[in-house]
């Protein structure tokens, strides 16, 4: 791989202030071999070299990755109290920021009495949610010796369906790209955030979905239900004042899978948002089967036609203007919008490193009126990044 990389336009997304990585952490009552560890991570680099890198400035309009030695920070800590006797989480992880000459990528190894934590911040303009867990996967393979599924690095994939400048409004940032430009994004403190979580029971969900199905034309899943509930539960609490009378409800669709011809392992960001406006009055009194199958036509809608739109607008937005502009720019209504991602298939206990598979792990990433989707035991598991206001 050549030393620069220029990021595609969807990757611009996360860049500059307010660009919150994607962290999680992995927890093992056993401690890792640090030194097979950092082994096994410089041969996974040799696959994914992006992982080091740092954010450069390319030329006026365009970012690009700069690979580079202290691209990627790993740190090895020894704690003296358990991971069950420590109150802040945070503590686990050392964030990224995602603007010029940072590293993109930190790790941190910690050293507990009854075993170690990893916490791994990776800039979410390198990766998204496939991509991260295609790495840590894959890096544990290396780990244990076994073969890995290559990434495919062709940002020029996207890159080439970038078209000529064109003029871009607020309005076409969201009918064709299902994002919102809005006030700068500002960082929030940890001390306003607060997580909560959900938990929904397999024979919860089944019945829910049975019952839902009756009623809707669509073929509904387990995710339209618990978006749904999500949206009713949380969306009310979120109205910034009692004029609000508008909400969003949006959901990153990975087209992997969707545009023929695709790569399947293509590394880096293959996600367009899906976003649905919505009345609060309507919200407040639509059924669960009529709001999941809403949201499920509105997935659905995600094909070639709206994934290339959504890239020729991120395009033309960053010629028109600079990189910059996204800072201004938001995955979900700033005030009332909520983004829900589904993991449900996150393959973690394959991230496991002679030290068992993890016996817990969280994500920590900061994405205030952000909800993940998670496996659990017998069921699924949402994480609702909540703002304390």
């Amino acid at each position: 791989m050549e030393k620069i990389s220029l990021l595609s336009s969807i990757d611009h997304i996360f860049t500059g202030i307010g660009s919150y990585p994607i962290e999680f952490i992995f927890v093992y009552n056993k401690r890792i071999n640090e030194n097979k560890l950092k082994e096994s991570l410089q041969k996974t680099l040799g696959f994914f070299p992006m992982i080091a890198s740092k954010l450069l400035r390319y030329d006026e309009h365009t970012y690009a990755f700069e690979l580079s030695p202290d691209g990627l920070i790993l740190e090895v800590l020894e704690s003296q109290i358990t991971f069950e006797e420590n109150d802040e989480k945070y503590n686990y992880i050392n964030p990224v920021d995602t603007r010029e000459g940072n590293p993109l990528t930190k790790i941190k190894l910690t050293h507990t009495p009854h075993g170690s934590v990893l916490g791994i911040s990776i800039s979410h303009s390198i990766a998204d949610g496939f991509s991260y867990f295609h790495f840590l996967s894959s890096w544990a393979r290396i780990f244990h010796g076994k073969q890995i599924f290559p990434p495919i690095h062709q940002r020029q994939l996207l890159i080439s369906k970038e078209p000529t400048e064109e003029l871009i409004t607020q309005k076409e940032v969201f009918d064709r790209a299902g994002l919102f430009m809005d006030n700068k994004r500002t960082p929030v403190a940890k001390k306003d955030l607060k997580w909560k979580t959900k938990f929904f029971a397999n024979e919860e969900l089944k019945d829910r979905l049975s019952k839902a199905q009756i009623d809707c034309d669509l073929r509904l899943s387990y995710n339209d239900i618990i978006t749904a509930l999500l949206a009713k539960e949380f969306l009310p609490d979120w109205t910034s004042n009692d004029s609000e009378e508008i909400c969003y409800i949006s959901c990153p669709v990975d087209f992997r899978r969707i545009e023929e011809g695709f790569p399947k392992t293509y590394f880096g960001n293959a996600v367009v948002l899906a976003s649905k406006r919505m009345e609060y009055k309507t919200l407040e009194n639509i059924s669960l089967s009529d709001l999941a199958g809403i949201i499920r036509s509105n997935v659905g809608k995600v094909n070639d036609i709206y994934i290339d739109q959504s890239v020729s607008v991120l395009a033309s937005l960053r010629k028109q203007k600079n990189p910059e502009i996204f800072e201004y720019i938001h995955v979900m209504h700033p005030r009332t919008g909520l983004l829900i991602t589904n993991l449900s298939r996150l393959p973690v206990h394959e991230i496991e490193f002679n030290a068992g598979p993890p016996i817990k792990y969280d994500i920590l990433t900061q994405s205030v009126r952000g909800a993940v989707i998670l496996p659990g035991q017998d069921g699924l598991e949402a994480r609702i990044c909540c703002p304390v206001n």
